[in-house]
């Protein structure tokens, strides 16, 4: 919905009365003039029922309008309670100004600039609503960043006067006041980022737009933000933010934006490199890198596909078929072609106890230590851990080769009209052994929070094709303890799986299949590891 058409006269009339308070607060440093704390305060039920209304028409709005407007009625929402805030702070400045006493030696003067930037910003909120102003919604939050310079200054002076002890209560107004003043600032600012969001069609910080900002600058060599359609597409549990990115005209193809930890991104950057030299057209290509203090941002290449989540629970068994076999020919060549010369441990174990800390912190019943039960000892989990690590010290590992690192369904996309795999979010790639993308892919299905009992058959035979297909594979490759290490790795990801599951059932049964695989690994003879054979079926049953 166009802006102008949700902007009632109301949040008008509320514009105009907090600069009108503003205005008597510059007053009062001129004159000192007592009468105007009662007038500010009488002022005060006028704005509170214009926040009301705004507030009211808001729920109206939604109930009756739909999501599709949502962002413009929320951001008219939150500018709304953001204005009364700050006529509650005004009235704070004028309260403790007004308990000076009458031969205080406050220089109230120094104020005036201060509201000055404050009203000006009032000034640029409706235009900023009405034209979509991105820019205008900039300036309200450099406004803020004079506006704390400013407040800095003044509490600098104010503690280092403080020091002499002399005229303490007058010291301490400033910089309570001071403060106060600063809080609005701080309110400047989330009305910026809340026009900016509504502008966008998404939520946006300053921090995070800039990034974007500048690293589409990078992208196209100039700053075109503006003629951007931006779509939320997710949140990831480490915090980034993925959107996807496109001229209005449509001209340019779509691209993805992620945002986020430095750290995380620059390895995705590096992930993506890596699969390009090594296998070009499997990852994304990174059209731009951008970092930016702890934060980075990137454009990718948007490659199309459905991912095998989407697979396994929407499309036809066909689809499934095609899919797998697909992916089992990229894994081949992938695979069977690259290997490292020093082959390198996946220590399934010593991941497993990395994160059983959070496992507990969702599920504390998980934690026991040993118990008996009818006659029967039961080990602690962490014992089982420390018995299944020394068999896996003596496992071999054939090769090591360019893993995926975090091989969840929702990291693959098959292609059907190309009939090609693609690989995205590749921050944790490395040379590794190669069961460690097996045991994650064939977990993350079970893992699937779908208790449909058609659906679970599917993700179950999903889950045994692909080990059907990756067992050939290890076969062909004289890879004699793929078995065992594969029973080592799915424990792994049974047991870490849990600290994502809340359902205290499924989680139940992954913890279970955990301590299952690790007794059998344990009580393997350490002569006959190479015949040791997965119950796969059995396991991915519920």
């Amino acid at each position: 919905m166009a802006i102008e058409k949700a902007l009632s006269s109301n949040i008008r009339f509320l514009l105009l009365e907090a600069d009108t308070q503003l205005m008597l607060l510059q007053t009062y440093l001129r004159e000192e003039d007592a009468s105007l704390i009662q007038r500010m305060t009488e002022r005060s039920a006028y704005a509170y029922n214009l926040n009301l209304r705004i507030q009211n028409n808001y729920m109206e709005q939604m109930s009756t309008q739909g999501e599709s407007d949502s962002m413009t009625f929320r951001t008219l929402a939150t500018i709304s309670s953001e204005i009364i805030r700050l006529t509650d702070l005004s009235r704070e400045c004028l309260l403790q100004w007004a308990n000076l006493g009458e031969q205080h030696q406050l220089d109230l003067a120094c104020y005036h600039s201060p509201i000055q930037h404050i009203r000006k910003s009032i000034h640029l909120i409706e235009n900023a609503l009405l034209h979509r102003d991105t820019r205008l919604a900039l300036q309200i939050s450099l406004s803020e960043r004079k506006l704390s310079q400013q407040c800095k200054k003044l509490l600098k002076i104010y503690t280092k006067k403080l020091r002499h002890k002399k005229y303490t209560d007058d010291l301490l107004t400033g910089l309570f006041s001071t403060r106060t003043l600063a809080q609005i600032g701080d309110i400047l600012l989330r009305i910026s980022e809340s026009i900016i969001s509504n502008n966008l069609g998404q939520p946006m910080d300053i921090q995070r737009f800039h990034a974007l900002q500048e690293t589409v600058a990078a992208w196209k060599g100039e700053d075109v933000i503006e003629h951007m359609d931006i779509q939320s597409i997710a949140e990831t549990r480490s915090g980034s933010g993925i959107s996807s990115l496109q001229d209005r005209d449509k001209k340019q193809p779509l691209v993805i934006y992620k945002d986020g930890d430095k750290r995380k991104l620059k390895k995705e950057l590096q992930g993506a490199e890596i699969w390009q030299r090594a296998y070009p057209g499997l990852a994304p290509r990174i059209f731009a890198y951008h970092s930016r203090g702890e934060g980075a941002s990137l454009v990718i290449e948007h490659l199309r596909g459905m991912t095998f989540e989407k697979i396994v629970l929407h499309e036809p068994v066909y689809i499934m078929t095609e899919a797998l076999k697909a992916l089992g020919k990229t894994l081949n060549g992938v695979w069977g072609e690259g290997q490292s010369k020093r082959p390198k441990r996946a220590e399934f174990v010593r991941q497993t106890r990395k994160r059983l800390a959070d496992v507990y912190a969702v599920h504390p019943s998980f934690r026991h230590k040993k118990s008996e039960l009818c006659g029967k000892k039961i080990a602690s989990f962490e014992s089982l851990l420390q018995a299944a690590e020394k068999i896996e010290k003596e496992l071999a590992v054939p090769r090591s080769v360019l893993i995926h690192g975090d091989f969840n369904i929702d990291n693959i996309l098959y292609d059907p009209k190309h009939q090609r795999i693609h690989f995205i979010d590749l921050h944790r790639s490395t040379y590794m052994d190669y069961v460690q993308d097996i045991s994650v892919f064939m977990v993350s299905h079970y893992r699937l929070q779908v208790f449909d009992a058609s659906q679970r058959r599917r993700i179950r035979k999903q889950a045994c094709d692909f080990y059907r297909i990756m067992k050939k594979f290890a076969r062909k490759n004289q890879d004699n303890t793929f078995d065992i290490r594969l029973a080592l790795g799915l424990a792994r990801s049974f047991a870490t799986s849990t600290r994502f599951i809340l359902d205290p059932l499924m989680a139940q049964r992954m913890f279970l299949r955990a301590r299952y695989l690790l007794e059998q690994v344990i009580a393997c003879d350490p002569n006959q590891v190479e015949s040791y054979q997965l119950t796969i079926k059995e396991l991915f049953s519920d």
